[in-house]
């Protein structure tokens, strides 16, 4: 999630925890604290492969923030014996601080390695978008709140409640992708089509509409929109992977990291003489967030690995395009029109991108 949210997570909770001893400063101590897992954003790796997937990594595992909570707990015990602290409720206080914000990430799509340094594909569990109002406001204005008026009393339980409340809300949004991968799988099996595997991820600052993807046997994947309103099937489109170009990165580490990473939700496309490789879970259809030149072809036509790069020809704009998203938020409680899911990838793609995969 944004650094806004994850402060103040971590202001709400320890000033719900220590807000009696601490009082607003409690607020200010949990949203440093809150933050301090994303640091490791400051380290430069030498590509941006690397630089995605080992985000989120030892700085955001359970095992090492216990270890930090513990430590810190013990030494502002040790320094402050006077300041009625008790060491379990100091402990508990800075590790949910701590723990809540890689729990929080792993609610979103990008991955999140809970358990490092043991390597499970990273934890993905696409509830949230990466920037949910509804999530975040009510932990802001209870915050703000309680600094403005000190951490007693009605200050302390509206914090309470609006834990509550972002906690409740995660539940709904991982209701709302299960049952959305539920309505986009009846609706491939009304098809006849058959699927390995169906993901759904939300779109852009909501948890009612969902861009949900499933795997071919083939090789080839669908990508479409459900909104938790819709009664009709969703919209489809079927797009190639390419798979076959990924023998060209056949034994590179970066690419089996990347295919580690996003659980080989990849896809390969030969523009001019460069191999592009996009993660198709985050972005609208078309539109990805992270694709990466990886390979070109010499003049031989041989395929030669290069060192990542970020793809600058993904097409014009981000996916926060405004006419975009307001196609999006319509389409929350309106099926009619449907989404130009077509034109969109042929205008990122390039054109024909929809008709190779049909």
């Amino acid at each position: 999630m944004d650094s806004i949210t994850q402060a103040v997570l971590g202001a709400a909770l320890q000033g719900t925890l220590l807000g009696r001893i601490q009082g607003r400063r409690s607020l200010l101590y949990g949203a440093a604290l809150g933050t301090l897992p994303d640091l490791d954003v400051i380290i430069r790796y030498a590509d941006p492969v690397s630089q995605m997937t080992y985000h989120r990594g030892f700085s955001h595992s359970l095992f090492v923030l216990t270890g930090l909570a513990l430590l810190l707990a013990w030494l502002v015990n040790k320094c402050w014996p006077g300041k009625g602290y008790t060491l379990p409720r100091l402990f508990l206080a800075f590790w949910l601080v701590l723990v809540t914000h890689p729990l929080l990430d792993a609610f979103t799509v990008y991955g999140t390695q809970l358990f490092w340094p043991l390597q499970p594909i990273p934890q993905s569990w696409a509830a949230v978008f990466i920037i949910d109002p509804v999530y975040t406001l009510p932990l802001l204005a209870a915050v703000i709140y309680a600094s403005f008026k000190g951490v007693t009393g009605r200050a302390t339980r509206l914090l309470t409640l609006s834990l509550v409340f972002s906690t409740a809300y995660l539940g709904f949004g991982l209701a709302g992708r299960m049952a959305a991968e539920q309505r986009f799988q009846a609706a491939l099996d009304q098809q006849g089509i058959v699927v390995s595997e169906v993901r759904a991820v939300p779109i852009a600052f909501n948890s009612l509409v969902w861009r949900v993807m499933a795997k071919t046997q083939d090789g080839d994947y669908y990508e479409g929109i459900s909104s938790s309103f819709d009664q009709q099937a969703p919209e489809m489109q079927r797009l190639p992977r390419n798979l076959e170009l990924a023998k060209a990165l056949a034994g590179d580490p970066l690419h089996q990291r990347l295919r580690w990473f996003t659980g080989d939700w990849l896809r390969y496309d030969q523009i001019g003489n460069a191999l592009v490789v996009t993660d198709l879970r985050m972005g609208i259809p078309g539109n990805y967030t992270f694709r990466f030149n990886m390979a070109h072809r010499d003049n031989q036509g041989n395929w030669i690995a290069d060192v990542p790069s970020v793809w600058e020809g993904a097409g014009p704009g981000s996916m926060f395009n405004s006419h975009d998203l307001a196609l999006i938020w319509r389409r929350i409680v309106d099926q009619q029109p449907p989404l130009p899911l077509e034109a969109w990838t042929d205008r990122y793609l390039g054109a024909g991108a929809v008709e190779r995969g049909r």
